[in-house]
């Protein structure tokens, strides 16, 4: 019997409105707070995640993981190997077993395009743990990180440095929902999808000058230049990205106050210096942990709030 007939989904950042956005990072926050002073918190008793991983994972499956113990519930870690995914099941009849027997499913894969099949046949809520298109849980965790350490990002200016990728398209998300301006700075033939950024007008700067997208920012992200699945094309990506390392000198350029955050694994010395990452700007190990708490609040809310609302 299935449970939802019309769950909520965590596809994009877009699945949520501004309000609940906000509220989201709150709950986080408090749930942060709630774990260290040792309050027990179990609204997710009996319940169970389903978590596929085609792409390998630290901090997407142990906070995954990790939070669901916490909030009282239990996650299953699903690989390939261990289903009939990797056999060939066509996706549909996947979603439609799998959420007939969990309460919610993270699907952590490359195709966005396999998310969004599995949500449309699955009756229970779908996370996105990461695709090649985004990765809004970890955006999640860095604007609750940026809220712990400076407030509202809200009419910020953000410079996002590197490569076009999953993380750069969930920040231009980001920026339409909470309302800041993102400054790119990305070589020729690297920028980020074109649909992504034409609804983002308005709210985003596209450059090529890594020290004119830091000026004056508030807060400065990287990520690696060749993701998962692009280690074949990493030498050309080196040479492409040779001047877009976040080092001292670009650091210069942002706000004495500036936050330095990385979504890591990180390349020291490739994208990021290591003066930069371990210095005393760098808040990549509260944006590490903030994973948990933020995933923590996603899972309350998609399956406590949203589903009562």
């Amino acid at each position: 019997m299935e449970t939802q007939s019309h769950p909520s989904h965590f596809l994009t950042l877009l699945d949520l409105t501004p309000d609940a956005a906000q509220q989201l990072i709150q709950r986080a926050i408090e749930l942060k707070q709630w774990q260290r002073a040792g309050v027990i918190h179990t609204p997710l008793k009996q319940r169970t995640l389903g978590m596929i991983f085609e792409k390998s994972s630290t901090r997407t499956r142990v906070s995954f993981e990790v939070g669901m113990v916490q909030l009282g519930g239990h996650a299953l870690f699903l690989s390939p190997r261990d289903t009939q995914l990797g056999r060939g099941e066509p996706i549909p009849d996947t979603a439609r077993v799998l959420s007939r027997m969990v309460d919610a499913i993270m699907i952590r894969t490359f195709e966005h395009d396999t998310v969004e099949l599995f949500a449309q046949h699955s009756s229970v809520p779908v996370i996105n743990g990461l695709t090649d298109r985004f990765h809004p849980c970890q955006v999640l965790a860095d604007i609750q990180t940026y809220y712990e350490q400076r407030g509202t990002i809200t009419g910020c200016t953000v410079a996002y440095i590197g490569d076009g990728n999953n993380m750069c398209n969930s920040y231009l998300n980001a920026a339409q929902l909470f309302d800041f301006h993102l400054k790119i700075a990305c070589p020729d033939g690297f920028e980020p999808a074109a649909d992504v950024l034409n609804r983002a007008a308005g709210h985003y700067t596209l450059m090529r000058d890594p020290n004119q997208a830091a000026t004056n920012a508030d807060l400065i992200i990287t990520d690696v230049w060749a993701s998962m699945g692009q280690e074949a094309d990493a030498e050309r990506r080196c040479i492409a990205f040779a001047n877009y390392c976040v080092n001292d000198d670009i650091m210069a350029h942002a706000k004495s106050d500036a936050l330095f955050m990385h979504c890591l694994p990180a390349h020291r010395g490739e994208e990021v210096s290591a003066s930069v990452i371990d210095g005393p700007q760098s808040v990549v190990w509260d944006e590490a942990e903030n994973r948990l708490h933020a995933q923590k609040a996603l899972l309350e809310y998609l399956l406590v709030t949203a589903s009562i609302c």
